[in-house]
């Protein structure tokens, strides 16, 4: 029996969630898989210097059985059967409400990317989700009592826990930090899962991170272990997968295929995507260095292979398309900032529809509706798209890595821009918020992400800015002091110096930090 030690700080109702039950199911869930993680992760690193020496990443030949084959995912559950609006947020407590307030036919309950991981957010988060699955959540503040509206169909909860790669160093399992990934999901599946499945309403999850089929495999053992222990029928659980890793796009298949009894969908990861291309490829030459990252739009080849193969993937095996976030928001006191993002989200959703996406996603309320009324046109009375198989698609391996031709160009307005938003993402994280609106847009950690390894590809690679001016660690480290002055009354100092100077780290440092969470969660709490 593995020994549990909660060496975090008491958190309200944290005794509900910690139980001992609670922490034992963690406990045995560490004990058949955490090994099996550890191997796959270091896999990942072997993988990825191979990609680098060739340049090049392709379809597995061992797996050309399972794209061939005749097979279907597992038909879903009535709750996910219409996912044209997916609202996507943390779980904070406020938050958890109005996204349950939204309107939207999904909400993306976000435990990882848009969550810092502070000790309180983790296990606060696990309240809201008990919660919510019992629909008593409420919130009274001096200015306003939240609560639940009765008047309207509330959304169905998929809960996303953190990737493989994160460590709770708040939870020990036999004297080691325990797996987020583990903890999340098992917090969250112990609490929930027969409530949920008496309901018809889950236990429903979204995978973010993974870069191989073998990690889905280790997925889908989970939830068969999991339902076993917990006496819930097999395939109840239900996981999108988000394909936000380059290595991902070429096993799509594979992933539906390892998952296919509890697979519900997969998600184009806009964002992420667009950061493990550049980390992956960081070291393989000129062909795959970007633009400033603002040049990078959906339309670009590469972008538009990835997604048009997920939407081919997804519907050839009877699984649901989902498209990514747009990530402009409204802004109720700018009525111009307002129009303009809503034109953009209409834009964006309107393309996703018409490619055959199932739905899409949004990071505010106000969103909402636009992305109702664009899928509303296409899908008229069907809840999806499924019977649209877009065999007219057919995606190469050169195409999902042709880089070169995505237009646009190096600038030092970009540059500046990438530092800025970098230090202000970082600074909101370690204050405790991973979902920051920044310049009328919505960041999570995949926006610092992109901006500091584009930074460290343009150092690395020599890239010159479109004035001729070449990008140096020297240049970087002048822009750094630029911004950081500029920021100083806006920005706490305990919160503006440690943002900038972890930026700098990850930005500049010899060798590339996978994530920078990693160091970055060394810094909180």
């Amino acid at each position: 029996m593995a020994e549990i030690q909660v060496v975090g700080p008491p958190v309200e109702r944290g005794e509900e969630i910690l139980t001992e039950e609670a922490l034992g199911f963690v406990g045995h869930l560490h004990e058949q898989f955490a090994k099996r993680r550890d191997e796959l992760l270091a896999a990942r690193v072997q993988r990825r210097l191979e990609a680098s020496r060739t340049g090049r990443l392709d379809f597995l030949p061992s797996t050309a059985d399972v794209r061939d084959g005749e097979w279907r995912v597992a038909e879903a559950p009535e709750a996910l059967r219409d996912r044209r609006v997916e609202i996507t947020g943390p779980t904070e407590r406020k938050m958890t409400i109005n996204a349950l307030n939204s309107g939207a036919k999904v909400w993306l309950a976000d435990l990882e990317d848009a969550n810092t991981p502070h000790w309180r957010n983790v296990v606060s988060g696990q309240v809201n989700l008990y919660d919510a699955a019992r629909r008593t959540i409420s919130l009274e503040t001096p200015q306003k009592r939240y609560e639940l509206r009765t008047d309207a169909e509330l959304p169905t909860v998929v809960v996303r826990p953190r990737g493989w790669h994160l460590p709770e160093r708040h939870l020990l399992v036999d004297g080691k930090p325990a797996a987020g990934a583990l903890v999340d999901f098992g917090l969250h599946f112990f609490h929930n899962a027969v409530h949920l499945a008496e309901r018809g309403e889950g236990p429903f999850y979204y995978l973010p991170k993974m870069e191989s089929h073998l990690e889905a495999r280790l997925w889908n053992d989970v939830f068969t272990f999991a339902q076993r222990e917990l006496g819930i029928p097999h395939g109840t659980v239900r996981a999108t997968v988000l394909i936000e890793t380059i290595p991902a796009a070429f096993e799509m298949e594979e992933i539906l295929y390892e998952l296919r009894e509890h697979a519900s969908g997969l998600n184009a990861g806009r964002w992420d995507y667009l950061f493990s291309v550049i980390k992956y490829f960081r070291d393989a030459g000129e062909k795959f260095v970007l633009p400033d990252r603002n040049a990078v739009t959906m339309t670009a080849p590469f972008m538009r292979a990835y997604t048009e193969l997920l939407v081919r993937t997804c519907h050839k095996r009877g699984a649901y398309a989902i498209g990514g976030m747009a990530a402009f928001i409204p802004n109720r006191r700018d009525p111009e900032v307002t129009e303009r993002a809503l034109a953009k989200v209409r834009d964006d959703k309107t393309r996703e529809a018409n490619d055959g996406f199932d739905g899409s996603w949004v990071a505010h309320p106000d969103l909402v509706p636009v992305c109702a009324e664009v899928f509303d046109s296409v899908l008229g009375d069907r809840p999806n798209q499924l019977d649209r198989l877009r065999e007219d698609v057919a995606v190469t391996a050169e195409q999902l890595l042709d880089v070169a031709s995505t237009p646009g160009a190096a600038t030092a307005a970009g540059l500046r821009g990438a530092v800025d938003v970098g230090v202000r993402y970082i600074a909101s994280w370690l204050g405790g918020n991973g979902a920051a609106a920044i310049h009328n847009l919505m960041e999570d950690a995949a926006t610092a992400e992109i901006s500091r390894s584009q930074i460290w590809q343009w150092v690395n690679n020599g890239v010159r800015l479109e004035d001729g001016t070449e990008v140096t660690a020297k240049l970087v480290r002048d822009v750094l002091a630029d911004v950081r002055a500029e920021l100083a009354d806006e920005v706490p100092a305990e919160l503006l110096g440690p943002a900038a100077e972890l930026f700098e780290q990850v930005a500049l440092a010899d060798e590339f930090v996978d994530f920078l969470t990693l160091p970055a969660y060394e810094r909180i709490d």
